[in-house]
C-alpha cells in the first residue's frame, strides 16, 4: 500500500469515528485509498420508508458518506458542493448495500466523484454524482 493510500485509509477511519451517523447506521469501511472509498451497511427495519423499501435518504446518505471519504482522502478538508442521485432499484430490509466512490476529475479546489450503490447480489441500486470543494486545512493534524 502506498503512503497516499495509507493516509486516505487513516482519514476515512478518523472521519467515521467523528460521525454519529456512521455508527448509528452501522457503516463499515471496506476500502479507502487516494480518490476512492468503498463502504457498506445493512438495511434495517428502521431504515425503511412507507413502502417497506430502503428510504432514499438512507441510500443517499450511504453514497454521500463514500463520496466524503474519497474526496477528503488527501487530508484536505473538502465538502460537498453539489450532489445528485438516480435510484434504479429498491433496497430491501436485510440487504447489504455497498457504495463505491471513485474520483473522476480534480481541478483546482473542485472535484467530481462517481458513486455506485449495489446490493449483495451486485445489482445497481443507485448512481450518485458529487461535486466537491476543498476548503483548506487538514482533516488530520500532522503526526
Amino acid at each position: 500500500m502506498s503512503e497516499a493510500d495509507r493516509l486516505a485509509n487513516k482519514v476515512a477511519h478518523v472521519m467515521l469515528s467523528r460521525e454519529g451517523t456512521g455508527a448509528a447506521w452501522g457503516i463499515q469501511i471496506d476500502e479507502a485509498r487516494e480518490g476512492y472509498a468503498r463502504i457498506s451497511m445493512t438495511v434495517r427495519k428502521d431504515m425503511l420508508n412507507g413502502h417497506a423499501i430502503a428510504h432514499g435518504g438512507m441510500i443517499f446518505a450511504l453514497a454521500d458518506t463514500a463520496f466524503a471519504y474519497a474526496c477528503n482522502s488527501r487530508n484536505v478538508n473538502t465538502v460537498a458542493q453539489q450532489a445528485s442521485i438516480a435510484f434504479l432499484a429498491p433496497g430491501r430490509e436485510g440487504d447489504r448495500l455497498t457504495a463505491e466512490a471513485a474520483e473522476v476529475a480534480v481541478s483546482g479546489r473542485s472535484g467530481v466523484y462517481a458513486v455506485t450503490v449495489t446490493n449483495q447480489a451486485g445489482e445497481k441500486i443507485a448512481v450518485f454524482q458529487g461535486l466537491s470543494r476543498s476548503t483548506g486545512g487538514a482533516v488530520l493534524a500532522p503526526d
